[in-house]
């Protein structure tokens, strides 16, 4: 999988932005932007090459590359997709990309973030918007085959009903599996089990609220599903090695 490495410690000033449409009246482009990035967001099948690496494109699939690459791109007809070209900062903690990313279930909102992005009143918006979305490629995972639509359903399952109770065959209801299916899919998915994923989410919840908010602890412990006093304080005790008193002492 070729990668690419670029520091988002500070925003990207986005140069142009738009809806393009390539291939009407050739079968191939090659081209460079000496001083900018390109990002783009695809909506039909081609080919793209890279140093020497050849990347299919597929709807839905997002690529991130770098200022003064040599790009060849390989139509297959009229090729509609969204793109950014935009300078990134040159110094600071330094993120790797896979240069071309499925976004699977994420096209939706990425779809609509840049959307925004293109018609923004001002610049300042344009770059506050594709900021949001380069973070998010770094967090794109290679879907599980069969797996990523089904998980990203249960991902929000879950985080729609924290303060509920919920059971692993609640949620396999929900997204139409069986109880072992979803297991098998959740953890090739996210590397945890369905059950783990709950108790941290909860707790990464409550440990926010006892540090920022004025709730009180019972009110903490009944928000994030755990009202019984005595099971959140061991859970906080397992998960951070400290009571929720003390967690709420330790505010930075």
């Amino acid at each position: 999988m070729q990668t690419v490495k670029a520091s988002l410690d500070q925003p990207p000033a986005v140069s142009n932005a738009g809806v393009a449409v390539h291939g009407r009246t050739v079968p191939s482009e090659s081209f460079r932007l000496p001083d900018l990035w390109q990002l783009h967001l695809y909506n039909y099948e081609g080919e793209l090459e890279v140093g020497g690496t050849l990347h299919p494109i597929r709807p839905g699939h997002v690529s991130l590359i770098p200022a003064d690459a040599e790009v060849h791109y390989r139509y297959r007809g009229p090729s509609e997709h969204l793109y950014f070209h935009l300078r990134l900062a040159d110094r600071g903690a330094a993120q790797t990309f896979p240069l071309m990313q499925d976004a699977g279930p994420a096209v939706p909102v990425l779809d609509a973030m840049l959307r925004q992005a293109i018609t923004a009143a001002s610049p300042a918006r344009a770059n506050a918007e594709v900021w949001a979305v380069l973070w998010r490629l770094t967090q794109l995972r290679p879907p599980a085959p069969g797996g990523r639509p089904a998980v990203a359903a249960a991902l929000a399952y879950i985080e729609g009903r924290l303060p509920k109770p919920i059971s692993v065959p609640d949620v396999a209801a929900a997204v139409g599996l069986s109880h072992n299916h979803l297991t098998r899919l959740f953890r090739a998915e996210t590397g945890t089990t369905v059950v783990a994923h709950i108790r941290r989410r909860r707790l990464e919840r409550a440990a926010h609220l006892l540090r920022e908010s004025t709730l009180s602890i019972p009110a903490v412990a009944a928000s994030v599903g755990i009202p019984d006093l005595q099971a959140f304080n061991k859970a906080c005790r397992r998960e951070f090695g400290r009571s929720p008193r003390a967690l709420r002492t330790d505010r930075p």
